[in-house]
């Protein structure tokens, strides 16, 4: 019976062993099965987190390029201003075309302005020009004293500044001064002007805006030639302000005083179409008028005799240069060639009038 009881306990012992070692077992089986478990679930977390980020930098890569887009096409890094007088002259018309033209070609966008000769008008277009973030501006300028501190505040916004037709009265603000020879096309139109009266005669003078520095450069080119020859008397000198209708009524004024005029000398061709009015107006008949500039008008005025001579200034050549090399600065930081920079005019009479278009001439 004692020998049956210690056998019992054995038994019992050896139960409750197993019991214990099975539900170890167990338990480890079951914590195995959790970290099994997490362990996937945490790598999805891995992966997830790392295609979020990778998805976030494809969204901000894709909105950097979205906005370089946009800036491109909204033009603020590709703007070309073109600031000219007003397009009422034919000159400044084709001028801003010429520009216009060129640009686009090149690949810029552009925004023509006018500044109609007004000084503040014209630095309030430079301020346009600025917030626009233009890379580049050709003018023909408004002033050769007041322009000055509208190119120096574009060149300090990084915006360089490229002049046609017109100088300013200070080197090294803009980057070109692209003009026509305006002292050379002076001096062959007052050469012709002298032979078509004979060399001798009593002349009148229509002289350009005095802020503009053109108008004394081809003054002084007529005297250089006209004050060699003695018989030729100038009457009358008025300025006309570049302006057709002020010429018609000085030239109606000064007709008045002197019936005896036998040649009329203007510092650019819309001047001497209103001298050509009002001579013809007042019934003087053979009257020598010259021009300059070349305007397509004076041109047909050439050809039906009522005015005899212009010299022509390549407005469409110096505006597309001036285009070529705001192109060349914006790419390399040079244009390669010195600021200021002449270009020469050409006489246009009855004889080759035909060859000219647009202030371009076709050799």
């Amino acid at each position: 019976m004692k020998n049956t009881k210690k056998f019992l306990a054995l038994v019992l012992s050896l139960a409750v062993s197993m019991t214990t070692v099975l539900s170890g077992c167990s338990s480890a089986a079951t914590a195995s099965s959790q970290a099994t478990s997490a362990a996937p679930a945490a790598s999805t977390e891995a992966v997830s987190s790392a295609a979020a980020s990778e998805a976030a930098s494809e969204a901000a890569s894709a909105a950097a390029s979205s906005a370089a887009e946009w800036v491109k096409a909204d033009g603020a890094s590709k703007i070309i201003a073109i600031i000219t007088p007003s397009h009422s002259n034919p000159f400044f018309k084709t001028e801003a075309e010429a520009a216009d033209a060129k640009a686009k070609e090149l690949g810029y966008q552009t925004l023509v302005l006018v500044h109609d000769d007004d000084p503040t008008k014209q630095s309030e277009l430079f301020d346009t020009a600025i917030a626009k973030k233009a890379c580049a501006i050709i003018c023909d300028n408004a002033g050769a004293d007041a322009t000055v501190a509208a190119v120096k505040k574009a060149r300090d916004a990084g915006i360089p500044t490229f002049l046609i037709d017109r100088e300013i009265n200070q080197a090294g603000v803009a980057i070109s001064q692209i003009v026509a020879n305006n002292s050379q096309g002076a001096t062959v139109g007052a050469q012709k002007f002298v032979d078509a009266m004979g060399e001798k005669g009593d002349y009148v003078e229509l002289t350009g805006k005095e802020s503009d520095t053109n108008a004394s450069v081809r003054s002084k080119g007529y005297h250089a030639v006209i004050d060699q020859y003695p018989d030729m008397k100038m009457v009358a000198q008025q300025c006309a302000n570049w302006d057709q209708t002020e010429a018609y009524s000085k030239m109606e004024s000064i007709i008045q005083a002197n019936k005896n005029i036998k040649g009329v000398i203007c510092g650019n061709d819309t001047m001497a179409m209103g001298a050509a009015a009002a001579i013809k107006a007042s019934g003087l008949k053979n009257v020598v008028i010259v021009g300059l500039d070349g305007s397509d008008e004076v041109r047909d005025a050439i050809k039906s005799g009522a005015i005899t001579a212009t010299s022509m200034q390549p407005a469409y050549d110096i505006s597309q240069l001036a285009v070529q090399q705001a192109d060349q600065y914006i790419k390399s930081g040079k244009t390669g060639v010195d600021e200021k920079q002449l270009v020469d005019c050409v006489l246009i009479t009855k004889d080759n009038a035909s060859k000219l278009s647009q202030f371009k001439y076709t050799k």
